[in-house]
């Protein structure tokens, strides 16, 4: 692919990124893409074949986005809790932190799409979602063996929980504009872990 063209990709990426997080999927089309980039729809095509092919391009380049947000600054704290803590802080808010308009797009396309079965998008979404859930619940685990959590806990409720406040804070923030969002979430999350054990200090 010439430099050219892989320039002009990576700037269709950026914008289609940008109105999938501020409008969601049902927002994105070819023809809206195509006049913000200001070109033709068919110089789109040289890029996209299909909407559903630029929605999942765009769903790949949210979680790379995500990842280099949230999940490597988190690797950096300590095993255990603290990873556990961090990770759920930096997914907080991290649409806004990237530059985008709007709120997560994993997220908004979870509810979005919540009765589309069949849609190869929709299958995306949900691989996406199990991927995250894994990814949280093998740190509760962690954190647990690294007796930061009592041994009694139930990872996967620990998950339930903390995916609970993140949709709560998402919606808050997001639809209500609520300033207080982000405190209410935090405040939720020190009380979880509270009572899985966690000697957790204001």
């Amino acid at each position: 692919m010439s430099q050219k063209r892989t320039t002009t990709r990576s700037r269709l990426l950026l914008l289609g990124l940008d109105t999938l997080s501020a409008e969601g999927l049902a927002g994105l089309t070819l023809g809206r893409l195509a006049t913000d980039a200001q070109m033709s729809k068919s110089g789109l095509f040289a890029h996209f074949r299909s909407k559903e092919q630029l929605q999942l391009e765009l769903l790949e380049e949210a979680t790379k986005l995500a990842d280099a947000q949230v999940v490597a600054p988190a690797m950096q704290a300590q095993e255990g809790l603290p990873r556990l803590r961090a990770l759920f802080a930096k997914w907080l808010g991290w649409s806004t932190r990237a530059g985008l308009r709007g709120g997560c797009p994993v997220a908004a396309a979870i509810f979005e799409l919540d009765d589309a079965e069949g849609s190869i998008v929709r299958d995306r979404v949900a691989e996406l979602d199990v991927k995250w859930q894994s990814l949280l619940r093998s740190l509760a685990i962690d954190a647990i063996k690294c007796r930061h959590l009592d041994r009694s806990v139930d990872p996967d409720q620990i998950v339930w929980e903390l995916t609970g406040i993140y949709l709560a804070h998402h919606a808050s923030s997001r639809f209500q504009r609520d300033p207080k969002a982000r405190q209410r979430a935090e405040v939720a999350v020190a009380a979880l872990l509270r009572r899985a054990g966690a000697k957790i200090s204001r």
